[in-house]
């Protein structure tokens, strides 16, 4: 009798279990079957492949994508992500079949920071997407534009050299890089965005700082909810939720009284400061209130749209910035042929313009190796499929998740000799790779329809800082201390940045 009732109370559990692991192998044997679909590690119930993926998610991709290929379709709960880790699959979804490929996943942090992905970045491919991106590219990114703020570069990355000038007591000083790049594309970013600096050292400077910081944050992280949705109430319970819904808040009622602040300002004045004075803000609200992009742009938009400059202008060009400076320093016969190209082409002038840069050959050279190594944003913005799809032979089903792993291509060695190596003279060949979407073995900006619209925006700000320090100074680490001693580990997040700051003796250069 005891038998019985023991079998009868572990029988029911034990066949349940039994056949759910039967419906699992089932189910991933006929989808398999069913189509050819590209390799897949084996997965666990319920999770998929999230256990296999680790703290720096790029390089775990890398080390799966080396066994189980270039084209790679893993689970993250029940939500399909196809991985892409060579130039020729890259090729593959960002141009050849690039409309297929065209929309963005919805994601829940991203919907409840973005106003429902309202801005450019994130927003789903369709009628609303192609015009915030006419918007963009028309009006706020365009090469026009872009170099009408040349006087907003100008100026602060004079007060750079100003705040490493004064900290030199004697002939040298200690200065912390990073504290001054990201103080530098702050400023640069909101007086062009928002015609103010919103300094640090203000009350408003450190709430935006701030906020910005948390926003990059929470925007690294995975809602639970949207690789398994019946899970979704664990980021509830835990307060990731709370957070994000907080920093939201916050952020709205900053940019809402901006934005408020400008109609009202306008209001009482006749504000025509002309098409050279106009922020992006000033833009956006004549394209607003005139109706110049032919559909309505409402206030949410507006703010969208300004915090994605936030967002990409800022992070991503502060990183590209210190991990640049860092590579110069660690390299001393690098930083040696800058200060020679540099001060060669100031020789009798006062100082370097935005007029000279097309002259640094070996300057673009370097930043161009930096972005290569350091990728800023190493996976980038991930896709989705629209239709069903054949790449490289194998089906993709409409609905499917894809990241491309820019990291690992940009390290691949069977692009590129010795890719570990920090070697900026591989691209002093006039036939070298570029960054601009064309060439599938160097994507930092990404390509295609969803590439990056404000490369030149970021270029200018990036190649005109570096040219004056490298002119301007002398760099050493503390203490004597080789480049071979450098902290570069990095920080996991959407933009990779350095974990330790960039802390260098600065040495004036005196001509």
């Amino acid at each position: 009798m005891l038998l019985l009732q023991l079998l009868s109370s572990y029988f029911l559990p034990f066949s349940l279990l039994l056949l759910f692991l039967f419906l699992c192998y089932s189910s991933f044997v006929n989808e398999k079957a069913s189509k050819n679909q590209p390799p897949s590690p084996p997965r666990l119930p319920i999770i998929g492949n999230l256990h296999q993926i680790g703290y720096y998610r790029y390089r775990s991709l890398q080390n799966l994508s080396r066994k189980y290929g270039p084209l790679m379709l893993l689970r993250f709960g029940s939500a399909p992500v196809l991985v892409v880790s060579s130039a020729e699959a890259a090729r593959e979804v960002m141009k050849t079949q690039d409309l297929s490929f065209a929309s963005r996943p919805k994601l829940s942090i991203h919907r409840k920071l973005l106003y429902d992905t309202k801005d450019v970045l994130f927003a789903p491919y369709g009628e609303y997407w192609r015009q915030v991106r006419s918007i963009c590219v028309v009006h706020l990114l365009s090469k026009k534009r872009v170099e009408s703020f040349q006087y907003v570069r100008e100026e602060e990355t004079a007060v750079l050299i100003q705040k490493i000038r004064k900290s030199c007591s004697s002939s040298s000083a200690v200065v912390n890089l990073t504290e001054l790049f990201m103080s530098l594309t702050n400023n640069v970013v909101c007086r062009i965005a928002l015609g103010s600096k919103y300094s640090g050292d203000e009350e408003g400077g450190r709430k935006i700082n701030e906020l910005l910081a948390r926003i990059v944050e929470l925007m690294g992280m995975n809602h639970l909810g949207d690789s398994i949705p019946w899970l979704g109430w664990i980021n509830w319970v835990n307060g990731l939720d709370a957070k994000v819904d907080k920093v939201a808040k916050e952020m709205d009622e900053f940019l809402e009284g901006v934005v408020q602040e400008r109609i009202e300002r306008d209001k009482r004045q006749s504000h025509d400061c002309g098409e050279e004075g106009q922020d992006f803000l000033d833009i956006l609200l004549e394209i607003q209130k005139d109706n110049i992009a032919g559909a309505p742009v409402h206030r949410d938009t507006v703010k969208a749209l300004i915090l994605d400059m936030f967002g990409a202008g800022i992070d991503t060009t502060f990183s590209a910035l210190e991990w640049t400076m860092a590579e110069i320093v660690k390299h001393p016969d690098v930083m040696k042929k800058l200060h020679n190209e540099a001060r060669e082409v100031a020789k009798g002038k006062p100082d370097i313009t935005e007029s000279d840069l097309d002259k640094l050959h070996y300057l673009k050279a370097v930043i161009k190796e930096s972005l290569r190594i350091h990728c800023p944003v190493p996976l980038l913005a991930p896709r989705e499929s629209i239709k069903d799809a054949n790449v490289m032979g194998y089906h993709i089903k409409a609905g499917t998740q894809v990241i491309i792993n820019a990291w690992a291509i940009a390290r691949d060695p069977s692009y590129w000799e010795d890719p570990e190596e920090f070697r900026p003279e591989r691209f002093m060949n006039p036939n070298s790779l570029d960054f601009r979407g064309q060439n599938f073995e160097y994507i930092p900006f990404g390509s295609g329809r969803r590439g990056c619209a404000g490369i030149s925006f970021a270029m200018h700000i990036n190649e005109l800082v570096l040219a004056k320090l490298v002119n301007e100074f002398d760099f050493s680490l503390p203490g004597g201390a080789g480049g071979e001693s450098m902290d570069m580990s990095d920080a996991i997040g959407i933009t990779i940045k350095k974990k330790t700051p960039l802390v260098v003796v600065a040495t004036p250069h005196f001509f």
